[in-house]
């Protein structure tokens, strides 16, 4: 139960973060989602619903799990500056700016994505 409990407040906190964070076609959104192994980064238009890049760490192998988040923010980033994306929001989804999801920001923001 006290899983349910867990989920049903980081969905609430996420649904705080979406009513003020959104993306559109000059500013993609960049949503993290982090599982208790694993974590993706997407970007996404939200205006066309379109992901329009995006990176997990089954990708990136080598290292602990913030070493693996560093990766994906660089992928995602690349991926990114690639579909000629430079700027986005950033969606932490509920999680709180620490750990795995600021190792991501940080690594993408090194690789040149601006937010």
């Amino acid at each position: 139960m006290p899983t349910d409990i867990r989920r049903t407040g980081r969905l609430q906190r996420h649904a705080r973060v979406r009513d003020r964070v959104s993306g559109g076609p000059q500013r993609p959104r960049l949503a993290v989602f982090r599982s208790l192994s694993h974590i993706y980064a997407q970007v996404i238009d939200d205006a066309s619903g379109r992901t329009l890049a995006a990176a997990s760490d089954l990708d990136v192998k080598a290292g602990k799990k913030s070493e693996r988040a560093k990766g994906v923010g660089r992928a995602v980033a690349e991926r990114a500056k690639a579909a000629g994306i430079n700027e986005v929001v950033f969606d932490r989804g509920g999680y709180r700016y620490h750990g795995r999801v600021k190792a991501l920001a940080d690594s993408a923001r090194e690789t040149g994505l601006r937010f």
